[in-house]
């Protein structure tokens, strides 16, 4: 059965050879949207990747089903939720599990990943591939390839650039190529290239009108959290103490300063990698047969609802870029569709010509790209969260998410909450805190409405709580088994280390 799938795989790839475009999709952590101004951004400046939003295509209803890095990458590869491809949490990723990887390089391309892998297994499915084991290292970061590992010296996110940008000028000129792209930053500490350090030092970044959230109407799980910036941000998080005599609120406002600062000179690095790599496609003519994609694996908090990091269904966690530009793509489109992190394998598969799987869950963005709108499209989203307590007491939730409104259950608590985003987009007034409001005729219908749909989005996507019980979650964690000694490398050396024989 299998040699028959990749001779089907490999005849549909000959049928489509002469019109198939490279894939070249560059994957930011936790790049919240609204950090890029091509989003509306109020903090920051972003130009390279607003070049991909004039050129392309700019979707601004793009949702991740489970906002934490290692399930976000599960998704990525296989087009399915946490329960079906088997990382509901940091759980260790089964290599030998179809994935899209897999289905392009039996299509006839080239296909590499270079920087977070964060899955635990060795990467499979690529024919050259140098990641970071685990979180990776800001700084002269180690990079794994099969069998050995690497340092090289210099700042992981333009090392991760030239890592690629080698990849490209070394690869087979006779097959189209698929590159994931992967960016460590701006993950937490936040250690930008020193040419950034003090790039917002002097600037007074606005505060998000939500810093002071009290959580009045959402009892169930903000107050508990640990990810607040009064807090919960660290000495290491901070990088210098505070002020003498800053207490209260003025010391909030100091560490969302300091956080900020920091966060945005690594989105900046990362703007500047983008830049770097779309002026090379342009210079050499690549530009003309590459589609380029944008995205991040999480949303992420920049001190709504007084926050940082990701976890939450609320909008700025549920919510990433995804940008994209090449041929076919309509440019200056802004999609309203709903997209999702389960769509983007069927993507890549859709735009290689090839066919996408049943089992994957998502649907080819394809016709969004060019400008279409397929009647049928989804029109509500599902979200859910397991990882109970983690390392910020985040409680377990699903939800589902509809262009108007949102309901979130807390399924160990017993406890939900519902948001009219039309009138309330930063999520402060839950319509079923109060028994006198939730019993309201129209909440109250809009409350059963919501519950059926999450059931019929559970059966939709065979969601049956298996993994409810961190109990069941399978066994391995993500720390990679690569013990091998590490050699000092420069970026060409890496990738010679890779490079076809």
């Amino acid at each position: 059965m299998k040699s028959f799938l990749l001779l089907t795989v490999a005849l549909t790839a000959t049928a489509f050879a002469a019109e198939r475009p490279n894939i070249l999709f560059i994957f930011s952590d936790d790049h919240a949207q609204h950090a890029i101004s091509a989003y509306g951004s109020k903090v920051n400046t972003t130009p390279h990747i607003d070049r991909l939003a004039k050129d392309g295509a700019r979707f601004t209803n793009s949702f991740v089903s489970n906002s934490i890095c290692t399930p976000s990458r599960a998704t990525l590869l296989t087009g399915q939720y946490s329960h079906l491809n088997g990382v509901p949490a940091f759980n260790r990723f089964d290599g030998a599990r179809d994935h899209v990887a897999k289905r392009l390089q039996a299509g006839g391309y080239h296909t590499g990943i270079i920087g977070k892998w964060h899955l635990g297994s060795d990467p499979t499915g690529f024919d050259r591939w140098i990641v970071l084991p685990g979180q990776g290292a800001y700084w002269n970061p180690v990079f794994l390839v099969a069998g050995s590992q690497l340092t090289i010296q210099g700042h992981c996110t333009d090392i991760t650039t030239d890592l690629g940008l080698e990849w490209l000028k070394t690869r087979p000129q006779d097959q189209p190529f698929f590159l994931m792209l992967h960016h460590k930053a701006p993950h937490r500490e936040w250690e930008p290239a020193e040419r950034h350090i003090a790039m917002f030092k002097d600037k007074v970044i606005p505060e998000p009108a939500t810093l002071w959230d009290d959580y009045a109407t959402r009892p169930a799980a903000l107050p508990m959290n640990q990810q607040t910036i009064a807090r919960d941000l660290t000495p290491r998080d901070l990088k210098v103490a505070p002020p003498a005599g800053l207490t209260g609120r003025e010391l909030v406002k100091w560490k969302y300063q300091r956080y900020m600062q920091d966060y945005l000179a690594c989105v900046q690095g990362v703007d500047d990698g983008v830049g770097k790599v779309l002026d090379y496609l342009d210079q050499t003519g690549l530009a003309k047969n590459t589609i380029v994609l944008y995205s991040a694996d999480n949303g992420w908090f920049l001190g709504d609802l007084g926050l940082y990091d990701k976890r939450f269904m609320y909008e700025p966690g549920l919510k990433v870029p995804l940008l994209a530009r090449g041929p076919g793509i309509k440019a200056g489109h802004v999609p309203a569709q709903f997209a999702g992190n389960i769509d983007l394998a069927p993507t890549f598969l859709d735009l290689a010509g090839l066919p996408v799987p049943a089992s994957m869950q998502g649907r080819s963005l394809v016709p969004l790209l060019r400008g279409e709108s397929p009647a049928d499209w989804r029109t509500s989203f599902y979200y859910r969260y397991y990882d109970d307590p983690g390392n910020h007491r985040t409680a377990a939730h699903y939800g589902v998410r509809t262009a108007t409104h949102k309901l979130i259950h807390y399924w160990k608590k017993a406890a939900y909450e519902m948001f009219d985003l039309t009138k309330d987009p930063t999520e402060q007034r839950n319509l079923l805190h109060s028994d006198e409001e939730s019993k309201q005729p129209a909440i109250a219908a809009k409350f059963a409405e919501l519950k059926a749909e999450i059931t019929r989005l559970q059966k939709e996507y065979q969601d049956d709580g298996q993994y409810a019980d961190p109990a069941t979650w399978p066994k391995g964690g993500v720390d990679s088994d690569n013990k091998a000694p590490a050699g000092t490398k420069t970026v060409a050396e890496a990738i010679a280390a890779t490079a076809p024989k």
